[in-house]
């Protein structure tokens, strides 16, 4: 059992930057990729990046490569999402994602407001 909890969220200026954590629940046990969805109000849930359990190979949506930056310290068993110049259209609920398996866990999401 995987539990997963995000952190980070919160109102910030077009421009603006932030960081974004995800520590999941197991300290002693295996590695699994991880990554970021976020949805936005009236969207459907979409990618934004994933990384592997040895912090390689990195993906990433189009729409936010280059002021995204997905890493992860698996010794403290948690992923990070480091926003840039953020923009309105990244207003969203930011989900954290670890797939173990077959199976996909999900945290509660954290919010991400940017206004002008």
């Amino acid at each position: 059992q995987v539990q997963l909890v995000e952190s980070g969220g919160g109102l910030v200026q077009v421009g603006g930057s932030l960081r974004l954590s995800c520590t999941g629940s197991e300290h002693t046990g295996s590695s699994y990729p991880m990554g970021w969805f976020r949805q936005a109000p009236g969207k459907e849930r979409e990618f934004v990046a994933t990384i592997s359990w040895s912090g390689g190979p990195t993906y990433y949506a189009d729409s936010v490569r280059g002021r995204f930056t997905i890493s992860r310290e698996n010794a403290k068993n948690t992923v990070y999402l480091q926003i840039d110049n953020l923009k309105p259209e990244d207003t969203a609920v930011y989900y954290c994602n670890a797939r173990v398996g077959a199976m996909d866990y999900w945290g509660k999401g954290t919010l991400v407001t940017v206004s002008s």
